[in-house]
């Protein structure tokens, strides 16, 4: 199958030559991929000069309207149907894109694509899930971050489901160990609704996952499960803490090694071990995080990614469509719906 990707490429803090740029990368490591590039023609034909090989395989989509940061998702509704995140999302729509790529406004992003593309039978309320960085070779799937602030167990359940069904099209697990995130691993700790969920979980015991209870905060990049499942309110706290501490953790190494000659020294010897860290904790390295639960595949890149960072989001989307994510969740809702007694 040749994806064709949807590329907003209006949308981030750089704009079309990041995008286009990204967007070149992705086809230079996967040389079956095809584009829909949307934004202002000219701009995008300018960047093109650089890349001819991403030339001869995007079509242009011309549009000047952009959603901006500042933009409430309400207004950018009003804008669907002429800004290149709406063309980007609606090509989805229409069939004429596989998957669509944006790092714009994420709150526009959701709305937008919640509207166009509607959720998937069985699930109540889609969820935006990334890929966060541990202490093993694989990274854990983390769900929702911020996409819904009050969640029910019903929809913990279903972004289990969602979780484990990205983190098999990704690292190929058959049974990736899934963790809600509850302030304790107690059987009594948490809401009414981690604790109904989890019984819910244990109970389905013929899931294509290995459910094993709750999870702390401090244990979510250490290697312990492979999807980690929360309410967005939770799970976007958590992760701006994680994003903090790595950023805290990266600039007091950099003081540190800047603070005398010895240490400057010292920086030169370990500096081999300090790229290392630095490299893996690059948010590019993980970036594309999903819209899971529509039907069709969004992915959202961070909007001061890098052109190796849009590049991931683009294969990201480009995975999950070969791999069918939504066949996946959907055999997987079913289980649910008959008691767990089939596994996908």
């Amino acid at each position: 199958m040749n994806p064709r990707i949807a590329i907003d490429a209006m949308g981030g803090d750089e704009g079309v030559s990041v995008m286009v740029a990204g967007a070149a990368l992705a086809r230079h490591r996967h040389s079956d991929f095809k584009f829909l590039l949307v934004g202002d023609e000219a701009r995008i034909k300018s960047a093109l000069d650089d890349h001819p090989n991403l030339r001869s395989a995007s079509e242009i989509l011309h549009t000047d309207e952009v959603v901006s940061g500042d933009d409430k998702p309400s207004q950018a509704l009003r804008k669907s149907r002429g800004s290149s995140m709406g063309l980007a999302i609606n090509a989805v729509k229409a069939g004429d894109a596989a998957a669509a790529v944006s790092a714009g406004n994420t709150g526009a992003l959701m709305a937008m694509a919640k509207v166009a593309l509607r959720t998937m039978p069985g699930i109540d309320r889609p969820a935006l899930a990334a890929l966060l960085p541990t202490l093993i070779d694989s990274d854990v799937v983390m769900l929702d971050l911020g996409a819904n602030t009050d969640c029910d167990a019903g929809n913990l359940v279903q972004f289990a489901v969602m979780g484990a069904a990205y983190s098999r099209v990704i690292y190929g697990f058959d049974r990736p160990r899934v963790r809600l995130l509850n302030i304790g691993t107690e059987d009594m700790k948490g809401t009414d609704e981690l604790r109904d969920a989890a019984a819910h979980l244990h109970d389905s015991t013929r899931l294509a996952m290995d459910f094993q209870g709750f999870i702390e905060a401090d244990k979510i990049n250490r290697g312990e499960c492979d999807v980690v499942v929360c309410d967005g309110f939770s799970g976007n706290i958590a992760l701006k803490a994680i994003e903090g501490s790595a950023r805290f953790v990266t600039d007091l190494l950099k003081r540190a090694f800047t603070s005398s000659f010895r240490s400057k020294v010292g920086f030169l010897v370990s500096r081999p071990a300090t790229e290392l860290l630095r490299h893996h904790l690059d948010p590019n390295n993980h970036n594309g995080a999903v819209f899971m639960g529509l039907n069709g595949v969004v992915v959202k890149s961070h909007g001061s990614a890098s052109v190796g960072g849009v590049a991931n989001a683009v294969e990201v989307a480009a995975r999950l469509v070969e791999e069918d994510i939504t066949d996946r969740i959907t055999r997987d809702l079913a289980s649910i719906a008959n008691g767990g007694d089939t596994a996908s």
